[in-house]
């Protein structure tokens, strides 16, 4: 390429796409780089300089310095310490004759400096929307394809919103107005892209934002989401200001603010609920109108048992188990209905198990061991660290107290020996499938502590849990199930 060519394509281009010059100059050096890499040997490392004032370019090549002794050395990549006269594991760099370029080398360099030029416009592109990400933008159907629709955000901006981020039976034709959350994502092989989602939790709150003036002002919070997209949400609220009622200013007079943003999705049914800290709490008022009559929670496991009475349970469960889904994904536990006897039963059974291992692991009979429960004492940490005073009228003298509290304390450093046992076999299990350590932990959270746990889930179900394809949910399911094969 002669000089005054170079410096033309750079003004051309620069003017044409607002680029800076010097990214340019880079997208060309690096065009005739890989143009030229033809000429000298695969592994040979080139790179080409271009002079920003007159056009005239050189070419370089980069060797390693390397022990010459060492069977790795490599001629092609590689330079001895006495032919460099450089350290070891420096860079000898040298000038080489620039290459003439015949029609293939032109063509080839013409396409990865095009190629270079994409990138930096649809980067500088991206650049200007970091600042929306995530958030609400309007947009016209500029394009429909089998597999996504193509949107217009910006008079030089386009989107892309793949089907399957659209509600279920939407259809938009081209110049449809339309409105989705911008989501700035990295693609294998083509780097930052514009993408727009409309099934996101991000859609519902965003719209409420719109609607509600308190949201936008601070004196609403929306503390939690949970959604199944063109079905039915469920948001939490909570006001910086006991004067206003969070639930009633969402829902607008006669219902016209969650009805503006429920039209907007669908009519999707929208459930608003008041937050609390307390997630028993939560999920008390996430499962209304169904009346909650008692709730056991794990806080090892963040599960909660939730008992109701038989009139209430289909109710809370909610059609295909939604209503328990959307209050588990809002308050962050998993959540297990259960009717109020069962409940009772599953209660009964604890306090047998209990009553058993009191009578094995300390040594007492059967009475000594039900007036220990009475006491209220459900655990062996309970009873390790109780009072003496308690013990005094069913236990005769002193020198037996201590030995059943000793015993106490034996048996609950053998249970928690067993739990840190089966939780780092259950964390080593679930890293042989790769996963992130914030993807073992939701998880754990959900129960799923070991391989044969995840092996037992749906596609869709993994998905609800971490963020993950369903390609990749299906290989990693299956790996989960290799060693039931073996």
């Amino acid at each position: 390429m002669e000089s005054n060519e170079i410096l033309a394509v750079v003004d051309s281009v620069s003017n044409e796409k607002g680029l800076d010059k010097n990214l340019i100059f880079a997208a060309i050096e690096e065009a005739i780089a890989s143009a030229s890499q033809r000429h000298f040997h695969e592994d040979a490392e080139l790179f080409v300089k271009i002079d920003r004032d007159t056009g005239e370019y050189s070419t370089h090549r980069n060797w390693l310095v390397f022990d010459e002794a060492d069977e790795e050395f490599h001629l092609e990549t590689h330079i001895s310490k006495d032919n460099a006269d450089l350290d070891l594991g420096e860079i000898h760099t040298k000038q080489q004759e620039n290459v003439p370029f015949g029609r293939i080398e032109t063509q080839a360099a013409r396409q990865v400096m095009l190629q270079k030029v994409r990138e930096a416009e649809r980067e500088k592109v991206v650049s200007q929307f970091k600042s929306q990400n995530n958030q609400l933008v309007n947009g016209t159907v500029k394009r429909v394809t089998r597999d996504n629709i193509i949107v217009d955000i910006s008079h030089d901006a386009e989107a892309i919103l793949p089907r399957d981020k659209l509600m279920p039976g939407e259809i938009y034709k081209i110049n449809d107005r339309i409105r989705a959350i911008l989501q700035i994502q990295e693609v294998e092989g083509r780097g930052a892209q514009l993408m727009l989602n409309r099934s996101c939790p991000e859609m519902v709150t965003e719209l409420f934002a719109i609607e509600v003036p308190e949201i936008s002002e601070d004196i609403i919070e929306i503390r939690g989401i949970a959604r199944d997209a063109g079905s039915r949400s469920k948001i939490a609220v909570k006001t910086n200001d006991g004067r206003i009622d969070p639930v009633g200013a969402c829902v607008g007079m006669r219902g016209s603010r969650v009805q503006a943003v429920s039209s907007e999705l669908g009519n999707e049914r929208i459930d608003i609920i008041i937050y609390d800290d307390n997630p028993a709490q939560l999920v008390i008022n996430a499962l209304v109108p169904a009346k909650v009559e008692s709730i056991v929670m794990d806080e090892s496991s963040r599960s909660m048992d939730i008992a109701v009475n038989q009139e209430n349970l289909a109710l809370a469960i909610g059609s295909r188990g939604q209503n328990i889904r959307l209050a588990s994904r809002l308050v962050g536990w998993e959540l297990n209905i259960v009717s109020s006897e069962e409940a009772e039963a599953k209660v009964k059974v604890e306090e047998t198990e209990f009553l058993a291992n009191l009578t094995s692991s300390l040594s007492v009979s059967d009475e000594i061991a039900e007036k220990i429960i009475a006491l209220g004492l459900s655990s062996f940490d309970d009873i390790a660290y109780s009072e003496d005073s308690i013990f005094k009228d069913f236990v005769d003298s002193e020198e037996e107290i201590q030995r059943i509290k000793s015993s106490a304390e034996d048996a609950a450093l053998m249970e928690a020996m067993g739990a840190i046992t089966e939780e780092e076999g259950n964390v080593e299990s679930l890293t042989d499938l790769n996963l992130e350590d914030v993807d073992v932990q939701k998880l754990a959270n959900k129960g799923i502590k070991n391989k044969d746990d995840l092996a037992e889930l749906a596609v869709d179900e993994l998905q609800e849990i971490i963020e993950i394809s369903s390609d990749d949910a299906s290989k990693m399911i299956m790996k989960a199930r290799e060693h039931w094969f073996n």
